[in-house]
This record gives structure tokens, sequence and C-alpha cells, in this order.
């Protein structure tokens, strides 16, 4: 499996832009010749966390980085950061605002995903200066 590293910046309320970089982490992880059912993981929790970047964040990055063990996700933003990472994390908790919710966004499932399609999760923020998210995804 070849090495692959790939940062793609994420503005915030960029709505227009929203899902090219997981789209883009799709199709070269295609490329790479990575199963289905591991592609099909990523492809959720990378769209969950891009998205968590462009309705919740002032902006940030996602990171991809592909080796011998496996396919990690790195998102870190600047931004109002989470007071309450248990009740983030709870299904349909949600901080979105009400342009993010009427098209369709804000169903506060998206920390829930990311942690139910990853191998490993771990979350870190700090109110006031942001949140860093990691994933590793097994390829075999």
């Amino acid at each position: 499996m070849s090495m692959v590293h790939q940062v793609y910046p994420v503005a915030a309320d960029d709505f227009t832009r929203a899902g090219e970089a997981s789209a883009d982490i799709k199709r070269r992880l295609k490329q790479l010749g990575v199963s289905s059912a591991v592609l099909r993981r990523v492809a959720v929790a990378s769209y969950e966390v891009e998205l968590n970047l462009v309705i919740h964040s002032d902006g940030g990055e996602l990171t991809l980085n592909v080796d011998q063990d496996g396919v990690h996700l790195i998102s870190k933003d600047v931004g109002p950061g989470i007071p309450d990472i248990d009740q983030a994390m709870r299904e349909g908790y949600s901080t979105a605002n009400e342009e993010a919710r009427s098209m369709g966004f804000g169903a506060g499932m998206g920390l829930p995903n990311m942690k139910r399609n990853a191998d490993q999760f771990a979350i870190e923020s700090q109110v006031g200066k942001g949140t860093t998210i990691e994933m590793t995804f097994k390829l075999a």
C-alpha cells in the first residue's frame, strides 16, 4: 500500500463546497484498492467530520494519512470548541444554527456516526480554541 498524505482546508459556512474533501478522500482510497467495506466507513466518517467543520467551526483542515496500518483522518479546527463532549456525543444533540438546519444538516448524528464507523476515535476540545478529532480505520 502506498503512503498518502493530503491536507484539505475547510472553510466555515462554505456549504457550496461541503463534501468535496470527503469525495476526494473516497476517490483516492478507491484508487488505492481499499475494500468497499472500509471505504464506506471512511466515507461516512469523513463526510460527517467535514460537515462539522463547515457548520460548527471558524474553519479548519481535514488531513488524510494512509499507511500500512490503515487510514487515518485528523480534523483540526479553530472555533468555539465543545463545552460538553459527553453531551455532544449523544445521538440527536446538535448546536447547528438555523441556516444549517434549513439545509437538512444538524441532526445531531455527526459525532456518533464518526465514532461508530472508526476503529479508533478520539476527540479533544478546548472552549474558545477549537476541536481535534482523530479517527483510524484498519485496512484488514
